[in-house]
């Protein structure tokens, strides 16, 4: 009985709304008569037309006088003609405009139909006083006024009571006669004649206020006589309440959009102020599509777009409440189709009524479909990953409602948010289904456990509506795309179609495949990888110009590369993954030979890092149980070696078609992992084929340092074959990590001197040889290499620090041979080591010097100078006091030998100097 009620209301409101168009269309044929009069009236005779006119312009412009009579002089002959001809114009172009608002008002509502009104005072004659003035007097005054007899209505039905003049009955009469009389009075004022009185009023349109207070009387009438007396059933209540809602919201044709969200707000929360013992979920949801409807239809009349948004918000909360309670109702099961029917009704509103109308712009994302589009999509989230409704298969529903929202934003071109939200459902439905369960994580050698979201039941069924979703957003994104190729939309289009289906597949490897070695699942990304390729170069084709390799281009052939490496990842495992990431770089970089596409070097450089992320988690490539203690061949040389020739192969083919940025970062790549192949190498070699020792030494540190330079030196000769920024400012990257290196493992860390590290045992290829005269040599080779190529600071700073590793190296050596093997500190030293040290370092400082003239080096005249300082201090200070006898004397004695020697030195240098022989700092 109830269900014949609905239909009955939908057909009565479907026959005032033709009603009310109708009579909008009989105002606009008077208003185009009107026109016509008019405008047939100006082209009159002359005479007549020029009186009128003037008549007109009178009335527009009070003061005016007419203009001289025929018998004035020739020129105010001219003046009067002008005068008239001028009031003509102006008196049109106001009738025009006149008209226009008439047009306008009318087209907006009744409570906008009211004639308009005379003009009123000049603009120049308003100030902030009467601004206020208006709004407190007209506005205000109303808004204020209507609550004030709504709020009267309640205090006399409550003074009725306390006084106990009437029973229950008759209050509740009373009131609802009240809400009658207000409502009725609203209309009376319409029909008047009731105009706003000054612009810009609307909202203070006195009928409209009237009828809302009215309703709210009416409604709170019904509700007491149900809630509170129980005059009334559940039934009764809801049918009234359902009435007067819908009678509000149809009054909204006449009273503007204001009473219609009044009306909206009401019907939305009867269902929640009636209840019942036995609900019936079909009941409410076919009042609730009857409320949608009803308001869809008047706001497609109207163009009202707050009130389209208000009711789909109302009918999409309903429909999450629902959702969000399944499983929780034991007397009554969940109802699919009910679900299905709200939504639908959703999805049917706003793709007929709403996104229907000839006003809707096709190139504006349109607000009330945002908010379908949230409230679809939470519907849609619900049915595929719930876990109450997935045990009776509710993940086909969800199906349902993606494909619904899906080919309305393919219908309709301002529906685009319900693309992004059924994408959004999808996705988030299937790394729902990936993560769920309990997984073993290592975090820095630890053991952890980390609980996902709890199994679905019936987990498995996501594997063919997932893979139906990844077809239906595949084929679907490239239909579009090339639609809307030259806009935004179609990027957002191609996007969702690699996004979706790479998701999808990935989630389903990961939950329900072997995440090892799986050939099924690889074959999925491997075609998955071809058809957006394909789909890439199908678009390509229809740019204009063809191939221009533009942004939906370049997000399709961006989802195959990501594929292609997805491919890779499920087919195969270990080593070969890490090996294959690093080829594959190749292949983009040979595709640019065929098409520029900028996108194909980026694809180059994803291989890029892909590979090194992998090296980061697991440098040893294929696990270090599985690693091979054979030096140099080994599982190393390919999973770095193998990704460093081709990232030079890559970089080297970029730069001889696209080049760019991409080009740069390969050639990074490729120093990178030219420099972790051979240093990854050495500590395999170096320790005994394990490469994650946490005991450092001197010897494997030297061989880093050593690496450091070398590939410094490389990078600075490549740059000078083909300059590059990478290069440049890698081959300074390079140097500044070995003195680094130098001065903190060399110096300080891993110094024998502190460690009491074994120097070895061997005369001179010892640990001092391999630790610092080799790296001095390397560093000193550097700063000669990269002088005049590089900064001078750049230079100066490798001869300081190959010059300070020399002294390192002949200290220590002095000291190897009077401690023997070990060296530590805390050996103590003997008077002839003491006084050793002092030779040596004037002998070290007399070199540099030499050195330094003959390189013309100033930072190399400096560091001697410096050295010959600490041996004179080191003499005076040291010697003086812990050298005795003949050591003390001899001491001394070289000391200043040297010292004049150096000065005897310099004066003849400065003597060749002035006569311009000498040595150019």
């Amino acid at each position: 009985m109830l269900e014949l009620f609905f239909v009955a209301a939908i057909i009565v409101l479907g026959i005032a709304a033709w009603r009310q168009n109708d009579r909008m269309l009989r105002l606009e044929r008077e208003l185009d008569a009107v026109r016509h009069d008019y405008l047939t009236s100006t082209r009159a005779a002359p005479g007549t037309a020029g009186e009128g006119a003037a008549a007109v312009a009178a009335d527009v412009a009070p003061g005016a006088q007419p203009a001289a009579a025929t018998d004035a002089a020739p020129a105010a002959a001219l003046e009067a003609v002008e005068a008239r001809e001028q009031a003509k114009r102006e008196a049109m172009a106001k009738a025009a405009a006149m008209l226009d608002e008439q047009e306008r008002l009318a087209r907006t509502g009744a409570a906008e139909t009211a004639p308009v009104e005379a003009p009123t005072q000049p603009a120049n004659a308003s100030s902030g006083t009467q601004d206020i003035e208006t709004a407190l007097g007209t506005r205000w005054a109303v808004w204020v006024g209507g609550l004030a007899l709504a709020l009267g209505g309640v205090f006399l039905i409550r003074y009725t009571i306390e006084a106990g003049f009437f029973g229950p009955a008759a209050r509740l009469t009373l009131a609802g006669l009240m809400g009658l009389v207000l409502a009725g009075g609203g209309e009376f004022l319409r029909r008047s004649g009731f105009v706003i009185p000054v612009e810009g009023m609307k909202n203070a349109y006195v009928p409209a206020i009237l009828t809302a207070v009215g309703a709210f009387m009416l409604f709170g009438t019904v509700y007491a006589a149900y809630g509170v007396y129980a005059f009334i059933g559940p039934s009764t209540a809801f049918l009234l309440l359902g009435v007067i809602a819908l009678a509000t919201i149809a009054a909204a044709l006449l009273h503007g959009q204001a009473l219609a969200g009044m009306g909206l707000l009401g019907a939305y929360l009867t269902p929640g102020l009636v209840s019942t013992e036995a609900p019936n979920i079909w009941a409410l949801f076919v009042y609730v599509a009857v409320v949608l409807v009803a308001s869809a239809a008047i706001a497609r009349l109207r163009d009202w777009a707050l009130l389209m948004g208000g009711a789909l918000v109302g009918a999409g909360l309903w429909a999450l409440l629902y959702l969000a309670n399944a499983g929780t109702a034991v007397a009554q099961p969940f109802d699919y189709w009910a679900i299905l029917f709200v939504g639908a009704a959703m999805i049917g509103t706003t793709a007929f009524l709403w996104l229907g109308r000839p006003e809707a712009d096709p190139r504006r994302v349109d607000g009330p479909a945002i908010v379908a589009a949230v409230l679809l999509g939470l519907m849609a989230i619900f049915l595929l990953a719930s876990p109450d409704l997935a045990a009776t298969y509710g993940m086909w529903r969800g199906l349902v409602f993606v494909a619904a929202m899906l080919a309305v934003a393919a219908w309709r071109a301002p529906a685009l948010p319900l693309l992004h939200a059924a994408g959004a459902a999808t996705v988030l439905a299937a790394l729902r289904i990936a993560l769920s369960g309990s997984f073993n994580v290592s975090i820095f050698g630890e053991r952890l456990v980390v609980d996902g979201p709890s199994l679905l039941p019936n987990a498995d069924t996501f594997v063919p509506v997932g893979a139906l979703l990844g077809i239906a957003f595949l084929g679907a994104g490239f239909w579009r795309a090339r639609t809307f190729l030259a806009e935004p939309r179609g990027v957002a289009w191609t996007a969702w179609a690699a996004i979706v289906p790479l998701v999808v597949a990935g989630a389903l490897w990961f939950a329900f495949g072997d995440v090892h070695i799986d050939l099924r699942y690889a074959a999925v990304a491997l075609l998955l990888a071809i058809a957006l390729a394909a789909g890439g170069e199908w678009l390509a084709r229809a740019e204009q110009p063809p191939h221009a390799g533009g942004a939906a281009v370049s997000v399709a052939l961006g989802g195959a590369g990501f594929a292609a490496l997805q491919a890779i990842h499920m087919g195969f495992d270990g080593g070969w993954t890490t090996v294959l990431l690093g080829a594959a770089a190749v292949l983009p970089a040979l595709a640019t030979q065929l098409r520029t596409y900028p996108v194909l070097g980026w694809l180059s450089t994803g291989a890029a890092v892909a590979v090194l992320v992998r090296a980061a988690i697991d440098p040893t490539i294929v696990g270090a149980a599985f690693l091979s203690t054979t030096p140099v061949f080994n599982w190393l040389l390919p999973g770095y070696g193998v990704p460093a020739l081709a990232f030079a192969f890559a970089a080297w083919q970029l730069k001889r078609t696209t080049g760019g940025r991409p080009q740069l970062a390969m050639e990074a790549a490729a120093a990178v992992f030219s420099l972790l192949t051979v240093a990854m190498l050495v500590r395999h070699a170096m320790n005994g084929g394990v490469i994650d020792t946490s005991v450092p030494s001197l010897a494997e540190q030297a061989i880093y340092t050593l690496i450091a330079l070398g590939f410094g030196g490389i990078l600075i000769a490549l740059d000078l074959r083909s300059p590059s920024p990478v290069l440049r400012f890698g081959s300074l990257a390079a140097g500044v990590v070995s003195m680094a290196m130098a001065v903190i493992q060399h110096f300080l860390v891993l110094n024998p001197l502190y460690t009491d590290e074994s120097t070895g045992t061997l005369p001179v290829f010892d640990l001092l040889f391999l630790g610092y005269l080799l790296p001095a040599a390397a560093a000193g080779l550097l700063a000669l290499y990269a002088r005049g190529k590089r900064p001078k600071w750049y230079s100066a700073a490798l001869a300081l620090i190959g010059a300070a590793l020399a002294f390192c190296y002949a200290t220590f050596s002095v000291r190897r041979v009077f401690q023997g093997e070990f060296i530590a500190l805390w050996r103590g030293m003997s008077q002839a080591e003491t006084y050793t040290y002092s030779a040596l370092w004037l002998v070290l400082g007399v070199m540099l010097l030499a050195l330094g003239l003959f390189f013309r080096s100033y930072v190399l005249r400096v560091a001697s100078a410096v050295l010959i300082v600490i041996a004179v201090a080191k003499v005076f200070l040291f010697d003086m006091s812990e050298l005795e006898g003949v050591l003390r004397a001899l001491s001394f004695i070289g000391l200043g030998a040297v010292l004049i020697g150096i000065g005897l030195f310099y004066q003849r240098m400065l003597v060749r100097t002035a006569k311009g022989e000498g040595v150019k700092p």
